[in-house]
């Protein structure tokens, strides 16, 4: 965790809120949500922001969390409950798309869904 709090996190380029909505959802979405929030949040600590909540400010914390969040709906492994939902479905014979065409599905829903969070709360 070093390595992105202080010594090499701001190489990676990162400052605003939206970069970390974008960066954060992205790997959530391949990822459980938790590690990806915890690692984010180390490198939004190690940038030297303004100190407002744990270590960052409220607007990077605010798309860190939204991006995390909201983004684990993108694919059957970014949210657990999504597995879950999707075997009990399968289990009552109710055909399910693969992992690509779920995310295939989900993107075109949510995509435009997530381009307009940016718009509202990040610019």
């Amino acid at each position: 965790m070093q390595l992105l709090g202080g010594l090499h996190g701001a190489a990676l380029g990162m400052r605003e809120p939206w970069q970390f909505f974008w960066v954060g959802g992205i790997l959530s979405s391949l990822l459980d949500n938790a590690p990806t929030d915890l690692t984010f949040c180390t490198l939004a600590q190690g940038l030297g922001l303004a100190n407002e909540v744990a270590g960052m400010t409220h607007a990077i914390l605010t798309g860190l969390s939204l991006g995390t969040v909201f983004t684990g709906a993108n694919t059957y492994i970014g949210n657990a409950p999504n597995f879950m939902v999707k075997a009990i479905a399968e289990e009552k014979g109710i055909r399910m798309p693969s992992f690509f065409g779920y995310m295939l599905w989900s993107g075109a829903f949510l995509i435009p869904c997530f381009l307009l969070v940016t718009w509202v709360f990040f610019r």
